[in-house]
């Protein structure tokens, strides 16, 4: 009898200590998920994120923000820094040629060559919908060449400290267009101070005649048509090496935001990242004014 009472004794030590165990870890667990920039307590797919204050520069969340990889066509936001900063003719029109096909991921693109477009058609559709042939074009007929216009893409790079960044072509096709979250925080914050680009980004649909028809466009980023979203500029991104990216200046919780978003896994997980970091944001800023 005593030895099945030791026995017993015994067994609640261990029930006791394994409650403790438990009981120590529930605690670290909440003490990280209130602890803000902790990317999982908003279960990322995205291999790398990194949010903002547009204007303090304050960490909110960081995830592997160093880490430098191909951008795809986030590209085009310094694709289209560098038409506006050159101050051309917004309203010549270029013909799309065979020169702006994609040669490198075979892509599809509805404009077909011998379109006739306006350097400000070629910007938005570049900008909203990620015409490929569009972003070639405008390249292409920039002075000096498509050699020219990346080595600028190159140089405002630099200029804007974006040390981890390099561009080889201006549509993103290619992955050895590369950069780090850090440097493309760097970027859409430049880009948030052309006007144009804000609207292009932003903007739902647009139509344009080319060759003959009505042809209508929609924004990759489906998070523009949500009421639940307040965005200033964005940007998305695929190619097979760099994964679903998507970047974005953002109104959130009162706070002026930029998101950074790459390497995303599955069709919609980006947009799934960007919901979950709003919501996590809006929740903080809930339990904040509670507390």
């Amino acid at each position: 009898m005593q030895q099945e009472e030791r026995r017993l004794h015994h067994l609640e030590k261990i029930v006791v200590l394994c409650a403790l165990v438990a009981v120590l870890f529930l605690s670290v667990g909440f003490a990280q998920a209130d602890k803000g920039g902790d990317p999982k307590t908003v279960f990322l797919r995205s291999a790398v994120a990194l949010v903002k204050d547009a204007h303090s520069g304050e960490v909110i969340l960081d995830k592997n923000s160093a880490t430098v990889g191909p951008i795809a066509s986030i590209t085009k936001l310094m694709t289209a820094m560098v038409i506006l900063d050159r101050g051309l003719d917004l309203s010549q029109r270029i013909v799309v040629s065979t020169e702006d096909i994609d040669s490198m991921k075979g892509t599809r693109s509805r404009l077909r060559t011998g379109s006739v477009l306006t350097r400000k058609q070629l910007l938005l559709l570049a900008l909203m919908a990620s015409e490929n042939r569009a972003a070639a074009a405008l390249a292409r007929t920039y002075p000096g060449g498509t050699e020219k216009f990346v080595s600028i893409m190159n140089a405002k790079a630099q200029l804007l400290g974006m040390r981890d960044t390099r561009f080889v072509e201006s549509t993103g096709l290619s992955s050895e267009n590369v950069a780090s979250a850090n440097d493309l925080v760097r970027l859409v914050g430049a880009a948030h101070r052309y006007p144009l680009i804000r609207e292009y980004t932003t903007r739902e649909t647009a139509s344009v005649e080319a060759y003959g028809r009505t042809l209508a466009f929609r924004n990759t980023n489906r998070l523009v048509r949500s009421p639940d979203w307040d965005i200033k500029v964005s940007k998305t991104g695929y190619i097979s090496e760099a994964g679903r990216c998507l970047v974005m200046r953002v109104r959130v919780a009162k706070q002026d935001l930029i998101v950074v978003l790459l390497d995303s896994w599955g069709r919609l997980s980006r947009i799934g990242d960007a919901n979950r970091i709003r919501k996590w944001l809006e929740s903080s800023a809930a339990r904040g004014l509670s507390g």
